[in-house]
């Protein structure tokens, strides 16, 4: 019997967790922590419908914490098995997973000082040596498309999703009538549109990127499947083209008139990244004035790092711009505030500059400040 099961991402959307049965054995697709308001949260702590002990791998298919976040409560509950991630978000999970149990521990040590909560005392979900542990369970493949072995009848394959670096289309094939999956590249379609494959196939979407974005290559063609689960976050709209350089440009150059400070809010991974991109190129084009421009975020400055390495995800005009030993994420004036303290001075700073700070939905973070 083949069995998927929703235990989060559908009626809201963050949580991600889906769990695909397949003769006996069983394999949880993203494992994500649930955001925003109380009720939402509170479902962190329910019981689990299935059995730890019973999992017998975790796929990924990008770093964000909607669709990784619940990983260390899992660890802290049992979980001993492999996490399958492209290279480049397990890359980005060592600096999200810590950063998650802090964050979590800080939450808890503040109910407790301040009596916020109905436990005695308060605890955290998970902490940070939880999310150590779950990084020595990653197991990180390449973002090609080449199948491997996951256990026994399931192969999975990541392919480029244009989200985020190491955005991931995850195929699972899972293998029917005692035959195996086949290996390598996921087989083509017959005339007829059907994949030759002796497996039950499903392809999970992640969040989706969009064409013709900076940074990350373009999503990869998703390969023949017979089950697919999209993301549908935007999915009742149609979105219409914006020229983003040219609003940026506008409202940097009015804050620079003005002289006042720019305060774009962005999530450390993803967002700052193309806001630096966008800014570097307005000041290539001298569209806009050199202003400072400083990053409010740890994270993300330690994210950006990550972007430059996986040479692998590069579109081809950022790769180029590195072969010209060009850096395509720094701005002319740039700086880090690395900790409260810098990050607190920013508020007496005089004159135009750009500040970007998470998180971007301002539910939180440094951007209050």
């Amino acid at each position: 019997m083949t069995k998927i099961t929703f235990y989060g991402g559908v009626g809201s959307v963050t949580g991600s967790k889906y769990l695909l049965e397949h003769n006996g054995k069983k394999v949880l697709v993203d494992c994500g922590l649930f955001q925003g308001e109380r009720e939402l949260r509170e479902r962190n702590w329910h019981d689990l419908p299935f059995d730890v002990d019973s999992l017998d791998a975790v796929l990924i298919t990008h770093a964000h914490i909607d669709h990784t976040g619940f990983l260390p409560r899992l660890v802290k509950l049992g979980y001993r098995g492999p996490v399958f991630t492209s290279r480049a978000t397990g890359d980005l999970l060592k600096i999200l997973l810590p950063d998650s149990g802090r964050l979590q521990e800080e939450d808890a040590d503040y109910r407790n000082r301040h009596q916020l909560t109905r436990h005695t005392p308060a605890l955290p979900l998970y902490d940070e040596n939880d999310a150590k542990e779950t990084l020595k369970l990653v197991r990180p493949v390449p973002n090609n498309g080449v199948a491997v072995d996951v256990c026994e009848d399931f192969r999975a394959s990541f392919s480029v999703a244009g989200h985020i670096m190491g955005a991931s289309l995850v195929l699972v094939e899972m293998a029917t009538s005692g035959r195996e999956p086949a290996s390598g590249p996921a087989p083509p379609a017959d005339a007829g549109g059907s994949a030759k494959s002796d497996a039950i196939r499903f392809l999970f979407s992640g969040d989706l990127g969009h064409y013709d974005q900076p940074i990350v290559k373009d999503p990869a063609p998703p390969p023949d499947c017979d089950y697919l689960m999209v993301e549908s976050t935007y999915g009742n709209r149609l979105h219409g083209e914006v020229d983003s350089e040219t609003q940026m440009a506008r409202i940097i150059n009015e804050a620079a008139e003005r002289d006042g400070p720019i305060l774009i809010p962005a999530f450390a991974v993803g967002r700052t990244q193309e806001v630096l991109y966008l800014i570097r190129e307005l000041e290539d084009a001298k569209r806009i004035p050199i202003l400072p421009v400083i990053v409010d975020s740890p994270m993300a400055a330690q994210s950006t790092q990550v972007y430059n390495r996986w040479h692998e995800e590069h579109d081809e005009e950022y790769a180029s711009l590195l072969a010209h030993k060009r850096h395509p994420l720094r701005t002319a004036s740039m700086s880090t505030a690395s900790s409260r303290e810098e990050s607190k001075r920013l508020n007496g700073m005089k004159g135009p500059r750009i500040i970007i700070s998470a998180s971007g939905m301002l539910t939180g973070g440094r951007v209050l400040h």
